[in-house]
């Protein structure tokens, strides 16, 4: 849904916002937030790479490296699997939680 379909226009082209919005406003923000977190593990997997090549046989170096790379593989592996979960859940349910929406009566 777009901005433009959930405001109400009142004339003298006063535009109010509707409950609806909130749909717009909440989808904004997850996309937001998932774009944000995949770039933030990707940073975190390039960054504990970096620290793994510049580890220069220091164990506790190497050691950090690893941790931070298996961190960003874990998140990476829990946001993938969130969104199977999310499938499986429509696939059962027919129910898309991916999607939120007001019902309007």
């Amino acid at each position: 849904m777009e901005w433009d379909n959930c405001v109400i226009t009142f004339p003298g082209n006063i535009k109010v916002p509707t409950i609806q919005c909130f749909e717009v406003v909440f989808a904004n923000i997850l996309t937001t937030a998932i774009s944000l977190a995949t770039l933030a593990l990707f940073v975190m997997l390039v960054i504990g790479g970096f620290k793994y090549m510049t580890a220069g046989g220091d164990p506790k170096t190497a050691t950090s490296a690893r941790q931070t790379i298996t961190y960003a593989v874990v998140g990476i592996v829990l946001l993938a699997l969130a969104f199977i979960i999310f499938r499986i859940i429509y696939a059962f349910t027919g129910v898309d939680v991916t999607k939120f929406k007001i019902e309007t009566f």
